[in-house]
């Protein structure tokens, strides 16, 4: 008898360990984490920094020995903001790297694309770096946002903008894809619920940046607000030709996609006046704050380059990702994680945000900031 227990307890533990070995991208001593990111194309001025953040945070958890004796290891691929090397990127990390989860993947229609792939594999895609709705799509069980949603910004956005300056006509200018199309639709919902007048739109490929025609069409549809799902450089460049056609008396407005340090910093005042509606508070507005005080230093320090709020938030989601890790506890498999990821309850002193996921819950901060480019920063007007 004692020798059928012997040979049963160890059966037991060879499949528990075969249990194991076959959770994709853990090892004993690694635990394989995927990003597909843009680091080379439209929105780069969001990929690089947020990467940067996750890395300055696994580095941070490396050399304290990991999470349950597991190091990060962290590889990123990037997509040009372009599908086709999205999906690339996928297959790469899912069937050569094996891994375990992603973090921080970019763009609406890149990770939209990227579901047919995670979802069969029960892969988790934590804190992607889109706020669109589908990012939450079902099957839902892998899947975690960080911050509010574009419908929640566009929604309290024009609604703080049409009370504080009396707004009645509605525009929106976008790229035409997944994540354009939904600021669009959003605009559009938003205009009709508050009995405003949609009053014209304008699409635009990726690369544009002459937009003197359709600024002059907007002008003469009379918009008072005008929603913006544009890149970077764009969107900079369409605030700073409506100055120079002596359109001054419209708002222009972005998600979070465009609520970036640079945005605000362009020399001359160029986008004083342009408001964002997004998920936290801007970094350089509390540096005297300790800790985002701390997090601009040591990012200096590491990368010799400035800080920014999606270096915060890569910071954060790479944060989030080793809490859950360390609730998971050290039998890691997919399963354990997103209980883990849905144990989640804490104060975030960096993003000043409260993180919460749950079962059913897995979006982890809630609250809508409106903030404004003034005298080269972004100042806060409205939080709810």
């Amino acid at each position: 008898m004692k020798k059928l227990m012997t040979a049963f307890a160890a059966g037991a533990v060879a499949l528990a360990s075969q249990g194991l070995a076959e959770t994709q991208g853990v090892s004993d001593d690694e635990v394989v984490i995927g990003s597909v990111n843009d680091l080379s194309g439209v929105f780069a001025a969001v990929g690089v920094p947020a990467v940067n953040g996750a890395n300055m945070k696994f580095d941070e958890v490396n050399a304290a020995g990991g999470v349950h004796g597991r190091k990060i290891r962290f590889v990123v691929e990037d997509n040009g903001y372009q599908i086709p090397r999205a999906m690339q990127g996928y297959n790469k990390l899912l069937n050569k790297d094996k891994a375990f989860a992603m973090l921080l993947s970019l763009g609406t229609p890149m990770n939209i694309a990227g579901f047919k792939l995670l979802d069969p594999k029960g892969i988790p895609n934590v804190g992607p770096l889109s706020a669109a709705r589908e990012m939450l799509a079902e099957p839902m069980d892998n899947k975690f946002t960080g911050f509010s949603s574009y419908w929640d910004q566009v929604q309290v956005g024009v609604k703080y903008l049409a009370g504080e300056f009396g707004a009645q006509e509605v525009c929106t200018m976008y790229i035409p894809s997944d994540f354009g199309k939904e600021i669009a639709e959003l605009t559009k919902d938003v205009t009709a619920a508050l009995g405003l007048t949609m009053a014209g739109e304008t699409t635009h490929k990726p690369d544009e940046l002459d937009f003197v025609g359709s600024l002059t069409k907007l002008k003469s549809a009379g918009c008072d607000v005008v929603t913006m799902a544009l890149g970077v450089r764009q969107g900079i460049t369409v605030v700073g030709t409506a100055k120079k056609l002596g359109w001054t008396d419209v708002k222009f407005m972005n998600t979070s996609a465009g609520f970036l340090e640079p945005v605000a910093m362009v020399p001359g005042g160029v986008t004083d006046g342009l408001y964002a509606a997004a998920g936290w508070v801007d970094l350089y507005s509390r540096a005297a704050d300790a800790v985002p005080g701390k997090f601009i230093a040591d990012y200096k320090a590491k990368y010799d380059q400035p800080a920014s709020g999606f270096a915060m938030l890569g910071y954060s989601a790479a944060e989030t990702l080793v809490r859950a890790l360390e609730a998971a506890g050290p039998d890691l498999t997919h399963e354990a994680f997103i209980k883990g990821m849905e144990s989640l309850d804490y104060f975030d002193e960096l993003t000043d945000a409260q993180i919460t996921y749950g079962p059913g819950d897995h979006r982890g901060a809630d609250e809508v900031t409106i903030s404004v480019v003034e005298g080269g920063g972004w100042k806060l007007v409205s939080r709810q």
